[in-house]
């Protein structure tokens, strides 16, 4: 019995959860930032790992139609549209990921952000300390503006509100002492500047482990990343990238007046398994508190 269970539960972790399964897990925020009158939802995809068989572009094209449906008034990408394994048979070339992402539609804009990923697949990245990365040039050639340490005001029902992307914290790797070194190219300082000190603000950030030093004029930050842990066994994370990572591994976290809201993802790294996490989009509603 216990060799049958230990199959079933292998292939249903291998074949049809990351294959088959895509939930929208929806939340509902009122940071203490946000005006009043303003309402606004928006959907978030967060580390596609475009590949076959697991993320093909038919499957792409499902979470495009998916996310579409849900009405959002803003779409944002948090990072990672490149594989992040190598138990694959075939890899998706970058114009054909971003060209069917290129298909999501909200009538404020999509706004995506670079992953760790995206950039440790960019060799000649890597060698030269900087981007522009291939996957940036092939998400704005297919019309989605990519934010890296920049940011966009926008407009709804009379307000203003701004999206802050921020720039990568692991993007370049190097080798010390027989060591992996990973460098950022993230700038929180520079992110936020441009943003006035009592405007509303959401954050775009590949890993949470920025989220400490994120002010509290920030109203939400959102973070990919962590994949929720990826294998979940009653409901804890088996293993996180990192420490911080793992502290804020998947769900809603409150931290004084600040709000983060770190997505499951909807790809897998590291091995194509997924058990106890779905592949999820997120949708959060947020609004101000009452007066």
């Amino acid at each position: 019995m216990a060799p049958l269970l230990a199959t079933a539960t292998g292939a249903y972790g291998v074949g049809i959860e990351p294959l088959l399964q895509t939930n929208v897990t929806r939340y509902r925020v009122r940071p203490a930032s946000w005006p009043a009158g303003l309402k606004l939802k928006v959907a978030v995809i967060a580390d596609i790992h475009a590949c076959e068989p697991w993320m093909d572009i038919e499957r792409i094209g499902q979470i495009v139609q998916l996310t579409n449906r849900l009405g959002a008034d803003v779409i944002v990408l948090l990072g990672d549209y490149v594989a992040g394994h190598k138990k694959i048979t075939a890899i998706v070339p970058d114009r054909d990921w971003a060209d069917t992402l290129g298909g999501l539609r909200a009538p404020l804009g999509v706004y995506a952000i670079l992953g760790n990923h995206d950039w440790w697949a960019d060799k000649t990245a890597q060698v030269r300390g900087r981007g522009p990365i291939a996957a940036r040039l092939a998400l704005e050639k297919a019309g989605i503006a990519v934010l890296e340490n920049d940011n966009a005001r926008l407009t709804r029902d009379g307000h203003e509100f701004w999206i802050a992307g921020l720039g990568e914290q692991e993007a370049l790797l190097g080798y010390s002492s027989g060591r992996t070194v990973k460098r950022g190219v993230d700038d929180l300082e520079a992110t936020l500047a441009a943003v006035p000190p009592d405007a509303p603000v959401i954050l775009l950030v590949h890993e949470p482990d920025i989220f400490p030093r994120v002010p509290e004029r920030v109203s939400l930050t959102l973070a990919g990343h962590t994949h929720g842990g990826q294998v979940r066994v009653l409901g804890s994370a088996l293993f996180a990238p990192s420490e911080l990572s793992l502290a804020y591994c998947y769900g809603h976290f409150f931290e004084g007046e600040r709000h983060l809201i770190v997505s499951g993802g909807l790809g897998c790294s590291w091995w194509p398994v997924r058990f106890g996490m779905p592949p999820e989009v997120v949708f959060v509603e947020i609004e101000g508190q009452a007066s």
